[in-house]
């Protein structure tokens, strides 16, 4: 109902739980939505998420897109599938986009790599193990990760967060959580039975929130296979 599309999403204790740890932020952060709220089932709901959280910083902004008017920017971002966010970095004065992107509406359990991958892009780095960033140095092909995930999942976030770390540390990849309740025909494309389901380079696939070490050995033998 229309009351309650308009109830807010952020309890009061959990605005002043997230403002401590956007005290870690560095470099400002736009929020790059893409919408059409006329066609889209949670376009809306995503909206009032990312304006909530745009306000509990002064380096967080929100930039909101019709997905068909603003089609010249869509495929900047290469996005096709609403709602989606682009989580762009500023620094020196320059747009820098390490390839995070979320489709779907960041609620339940993805709000977390949400708030997550704010942080991370903000500071240009994450808390994965050297080992891992020395792994993915030898990357030099284009990688493209696609976290499938339904809300109600509690192991989905850690796959999706892990994902976005890795598109954070490389040029080379680029990482997406994908709701699968909302784009069903992509579930069906890729066989989506459980969650969380990884598709690298829309070839390779695993199941499950693997170890950051294992998650990223996947990745890497999905790079040699292709």
């Amino acid at each position: 109902m229309p009351e309650k599309e308009q109830q807010e999403f952020l309890k009061e204790k959990d605005k002043i739980q997230i403002q401590k740890h956007f005290e870690a932020l560095q470099n400002p952060v736009t929020l790059v939505f893409f919408t059409q709220e006329t066609e889209c089932q949670f376009c809306k709901e995503t909206r009032t998420i990312l304006t909530e959280v745009a306000q509990l910083s002064p380096k967080i902004s929100l930039e909101i897109n019709d997905f068909q008017k603003d089609a010249q920017k869509a495929q900047e971002y290469s996005i096709d599938k609403i709602p989606a966010i682009a989580v762009i970095r500023t620094e020196d004065g320059r747009h820098i986009d390490p390839g995070v992107r979320f489709y779907g509406i960041p609620s339940g359990y993805e709000f977390t790599p949400l708030i997550l991958a704010i942080l991370a892009v903000s500071q240009g780095t994450t808390r994965l193990k050297d080992t891992t960033k020395e792994k993915i140095k030898g990357i030099t092909k284009d990688v493209s990760i696609q976290v499938f995930t339904t809300l109600t999942c509690p192991y989905c976030s850690q796959a999706v967060s892990t994902a976005h770390q890795l598109a954070v540390e490389s040029d080379h990849i680029t990482a997406a959580m994908v709701e699968s309740v909302e784009f069903p025909h992509l579930a069906q494309k890729y066989h989506v039975m459980a969650v969380p389901k990884i598709v690298i380079n829309e070839t390779a696939s695993f199941e499950g929130a693997l170890p950051e070490d294992r998650f990223t050995d996947e990745v890497l033998k999905a790079v040699s296979d292709s």
